[in-house]
């Protein structure tokens, strides 16, 4: 069986470079120091270090060959304890949340606010990106949570909690096409219409594509945009329609910018939801951040 302490004096002394400092530093004695060094190195069947004048030095055929692993696991099993104390005690360290740039606009922002005015020594790192690569950042372990656009596959890693905001997908046109603002439109009607949409690989495209495949219409997309406010920019200056939540487009249609088309079928609903690893340990600092959402995990 694997002596941690064994192995706590042996950094502690390769670091020291003394047996007398390395005491000091453990607070035992100085012959206990050296009775734990001769039993590691027993144990392992090879000298750890080179006794000279300048002090305890390491040797080039055992304690350098380990001195980084031991380091390296001292280091895990030191912040493994950090986490159980910011699991059980209090709100420190950082959260990493992932999310796009709109949805950290509409849904986070007010909240990140109000976690930062409670728990101020809590970093917070924001990671945008759209909800595919925000997923492969959660699962490689570069987010804590994350908050995507629904709907997602189901990934047995993962664990997916509610729905957070609805999304309420809409086409809209600037003043360049009012014949598309005289009562409702057939979505068919829209296929000789320049299409502006979000990249293909995003959510609301792909969803937006099955149910249009769905319907029996075909539109082409003749821009593709890697932003929301991109597109509400390109559709105001009529550069074609866009396909928009319409909780993200409120403030261009009061101001008269953009219009909502009134079409047959009306576009799906969708939501945003937030997502979790499995299994996986959640700090205080995390759970208190999701309590605002009213999340207990």
């Amino acid at each position: 069986m694997v002596n941690l302490e064994l192995y706590r004096v042996f950094y502690t002394v390769a670091k020291c470079g003394s047996l007398t400092r390395a005491a000091e530093e453990l607070y035992i004695s100085q012959p206990a120091v050296s009775q734990s060094i001769k039993q590691l190195e027993n144990q392992l069947g090879a000298p750890l270090f080179n006794r000279t004048h300048r002090g305890m030095e390491l040797s080039a055929q055992g304690g350098k060959a380990i001195f980084a692993k031991v380091e390296q696991a001292l280091r895990l099993l030191g912040e493994a304890e950090t986490i159980i104390t910011q699991i059980n005690t209090q709100a420190t360290g950082t959260i990493r949340i992932g999310a796009s740039d709109t949805i950290f606009e509409y849904l986070l922002a007010d909240k990140i606010v109000e976690f930062h005015e409670k728990f101020p020594a809590v970093k917070i790192e924001l990671l945008s990106d759209v909800t595919p690569r925000t997923l492969e950042d959660l699962k490689a372990n570069l987010c804590d949570v994350a908050f995507v656009n629904l709907p997602i596959e189901a990934d047995p890693a993962l664990k997916l909690y509610g729905n957070f905001m609805r999304l309420s997908e809409v086409f809209v046109t600037s003043g360049k096409y009012p014949e598309l603002l005289r009562g409702k439109i057939s979505i068919a009607d829209l296929e000789k219409y320049p299409l502006v949409t979000l990249e293909a690989n995003t959510v609301a495209t792909k969803t937006l594509r099955n149910f249009l495949s769905s319907v029996g219409v075909n539109l082409h997309s003749s821009i593709q945009t890697g932003s929301w406010d991109m597109m509400k920019r390109l559709v105001s200056k009529g550069m074609g329609i866009g396909v928009i939540p319409r909780e993200y487009v409120k403030r261009c249609v009061e101001d008269g910018s953009l219009s909502v088309i009134d079409t047959d079928p009306a576009l799906p609903v969708r939501s945003v939801g937030m997502v979790l690893v499995k299994d996986k340990q959640i700090p205080y600092a995390l759970r208190a951040f999701l309590e605002l959402f009213n999340v207990k995990v």
